[in-house]
């Protein structure tokens, strides 16, 4: 996927600058994107705050990190499990 040349904060200021009664055809010619990706950011990043957006990137972090658990955990016990039947 093709990487932004705009920061998710920036993204929330160019949101910001829409509600406050700046034409989005206007917005769009001054940070040269198109009405499409406007609308695709406002649909994703619509009514958050730049501590809000922090707080779902840590959220994210802790999720991926907790799934990676998980799966280490559940190998080591198929693992054993295994292990445990040859036995038998």
């Amino acid at each position: 996927m093709k990487k932004s040349r705009f920061t998710e904060t920036q993204i929330i200021g160019i949101l910001k600058e829409a509600d406050a009664g700046a034409k989005v055809q206007d917005l769009c010619r001054k940070h040269g994107i198109s009405s499409p990706t406007y609308y695709k950011w406002k649909s994703k990043y619509g009514g958050l705050d730049a501590s809000q957006l922090k707080q779902i990137k840590e959220l994210e972090t802790d999720l991926a990190q907790y799934k990676k658990m998980y799966a280490e955990l559940a190998h080591e016990n198929y693992a054993l499990k295994d292990l445990i039947e040859k036995k038998l």
